[in-house]
């Protein structure tokens, strides 16, 4: 049996691939050591130009440091870069996405192989375990009908499709049935689910939290206009988790038109005061430094940002990525100036967060993930971290607290 080691990068969804790739595996050994593996296979991100550096720069490092290792290329970056590193021979072998339920098979070849596969595949496969999870990601769609101008994805990932409702009830079950209380349900686009199955996100989450062992819900991403009445009506159930990270990428009218996104402010704004108003902690996706983000733009971002109530985001500095209507764009922000906005952005989130935790102190149910030496840590209803120092044993254990000490870097508790 051949050694496997995988390498994952990028999002949850890739994240939910390997899992899918790992429960296939029936001829073959999954080792977490790279430098024993025989095989090692790269789960890759392609979002950006630096994303397809840090992927070649593993492989790389892995053909100095464990050179009789056959390294496969899988995820997005299978089907931007692909084929340039398999005719370079820097890899043994490329498969799609479509492709990652054979690699039981795939990997027994003793040819190189390039497998692109189609990009309008839907995985079936039932993942019943996570390694080395307490909370269990579950992939319900694929792929996305947005043509964000910055954005490559629909490119590598193909148009929106819906996992069936079955699969991931199912799969859900087991998993549940296995002990995990929490679920985080993920995908390219997640808030397209349904649609192209007459359902919505808001009758899966229903028939989800009925199911016996289910805890707690988490949303990976959703758009503004994802949001309707019927998802609304959800918000004060209680196996909701009280956090919902929502997509606006800016808040700069002008930079959104030239971003070519869907939402606006001025509805933005009224959606995120809804929400917050039921409890609810709100993190977004910020883009800083995207071409046309002039002062002017700017000053107008952070000061909304300042109205909103926010209190996670992931932020990061626009990165080019070629073959996307952005990479065109002329009005470049220089780089030290994104990184002064991307500081100044997330000093005032930080803060945000840290005012959201001081009035939302007790009553917080976490679920412990990992620990060390009598110190453990896990995330609460409004995805803060908590700290908790306990004699006891408490790793993938429920916690409830209401003596919490909140500092700027996080939560802690002693139990």
């Amino acid at each position: 049996m051949k050694k496997v080691f995988f390498k994952t990068f990028g999002c949850r969804t890739n994240q939910f691939d390997t899992q899918v790739m790992m429960s296939k595996l029936k001829d073959h050994q999954l080792t977490q050591d790279e430098l024993d593996a025989e095989v090692v296979v790269v789960n890759s991100c392609t979002v950006t130009n630096g994303a397809d550096s840090s992927v070649r720069n593993y492989i790389s490092s892995i053909k100095r440091k464990n050179p009789q290792a056959r390294v496969i290329l899988a995820g997005c970056g299978s089907h931007s870069k692909g084929e340039s590193l398999f005719e370079s021979k820097k890899v043994f072998g490329v498969m799609g996405h479509s492709e990652k339920e054979k690699i039981n098979e795939i990997l027994k070849r003793e040819e190189r192989f390039y497998e692109i596969g189609d990009l309008a595949h839907v995985d079936s496969t039932i993942v019943e375990e996570f390694v080395g999870k307490s909370r269990a990601f579950i992939k319900v769609q694929e792929g996305c009908d947005f043509a964000c101008s910055y954005c490559i994805i629909p490119a590598v990932r193909g148009g929106a499709r819906s996992h069936r409702e079955e699969t991931v009830l199912e799969q859900i079950r087991k998993l549940a049935a296995n002990g995990f209380g929490e679920f985080i349900l993920t995908g390219t686009n997640v808030g397209s689910y349904g649609k192209d199955h007459n359902t919505s996100m808001a009758e899966l989450l229903k028939k989800i939290s009925m199911i016996r062992g289910v805890r707690r819900i988490r949303i990976g991403s959703l758009e503004p206009i994802q949001i309707d009445d019927a998802f609304m009506e959800l918000l004060d159930e209680p196996w909701m988790a009280k956090h919902l990270h929502i997509a606006l990428q800016h808040t700069s009218d002008k930079m959104l038109e030239q971003m070519n996104r869907r939402n606006r402010f001025e509805s933005d704004i009224v959606l995120f005061e809804k929400i917050a108003s039921h409890g609810y902690a709100l993190g977004t996706d910020f883009i800083v430094g995207h071409p046309g983000e002039d002062e002017a733009a700017w000053k107008e971002a952070i000061e909304r940002v300042r109205m909103l109530p926010l209190t996670h985001v992931h932020a990061f500095s626009y990165s080019k990525r070629d073959n996307t209507a952005s990479a065109q764009m002329k009005e470049i922000v220089r780089g030290d100036i994104a990184k002064a906005r991307h500081r100044e952005l997330t000093a005032l989130v930080k803060a945000k967060n840290y005012a959201f935790r001081r009035d939302h102190n007790s009553n917080l149910e976490v679920l412990l993930e990992n620990g060390k030496d009598g110190v453990f840590y896990g995330f609460d209803q409004y995805f803060n971290r908590v700290e908790v120092t306990s004699s006891e044993e408490l790793s993938s254990n429920w916690v409830l607290l209401n003596d919490v000490e909140v500092k700027e870097d996080g939560n802690y508790a002693t139990l």
